[in-house]
């Protein structure tokens, strides 16, 4: 067997081994986390922390959403998010909900967005408005028919999470005009 010299550099009490039959499924590791480390900080985004029970919560709550879309058990949900707290609560939500999550490059041009989204048979996708124009210019010609569209200020608190929308919709200028056939009850 090959030395494993990665493993002297490991904290104490962090196993060197995996039982993988621990968990039934991602799923089950994911709300057992979210039980056991719910008042402990998961991520922070412009000094704006998220605690394990508000990405519970909150992944929780857009799950059902999609599941009240009527889409298939499997079906796959693009995300097309950068590294945002949107990011983890969506992957979350397509996780715990019975999807499978199809992980969309927000830097994509059109030609490629319309590859993927094709290739894989998404369904759905979660946006954020800034790569909105680019879904515009394919989405008719994929199978995609639920959209949901995030804004950067999103999950960063009420006031702090507006002005950072506003000054990136309006004084950086980084949200181009684009028009989405947005599901019903969706931003």
């Amino acid at each position: 067997m090959a030395q494993r010299h990665w493993l002297k550099s490991y904290p104490e009490g962090i196993p060197h081994e995996v039982d993988v039959a621990q968990y039934a499924s991602l799923t089950a590791l994911m709300e057992e986390s979210f039980r056991k480390h719910a008042d402990r900080p998961f991520s922070v985004c412009m000094e704006r922390w998220m605690r394990y029970r508000e990405l519970d919560r909150l992944s929780a709550a857009l799950g059902a959403w999609l599941q009240s879309r009527g889409l298939e058990p499997g079906a796959r949900v693009a995300i097309m998010l950068p590294n945002i707290p949107q990011f983890a609560v969506t992957m979350a939500a397509v996780l715990r909900a019975g999807y499978t999550c199809v992980n969309v490059n927000p830097l994509y041009t059109p030609r490629e967005l319309r590859h993927q989204l094709r290739d894989s048979g998404a369904t759905a996708i979660i946006v954020l408005e800034n790569f909105g124009k680019t879904l515009e210019e394919v989405i008719l010609e994929t199978q995609v028919r639920h959209v949901v569209v995030a804004a950067m200020g999103d999950l960063l608190g009420a006031a702090y999470g507006k002005w950072i929308t506003f000054a990136v919709r309006h004084l950086a200028k980084m949200v181009p005009a684009y028009q989405l056939p947005l599901t019903e009850g969706a931003r």
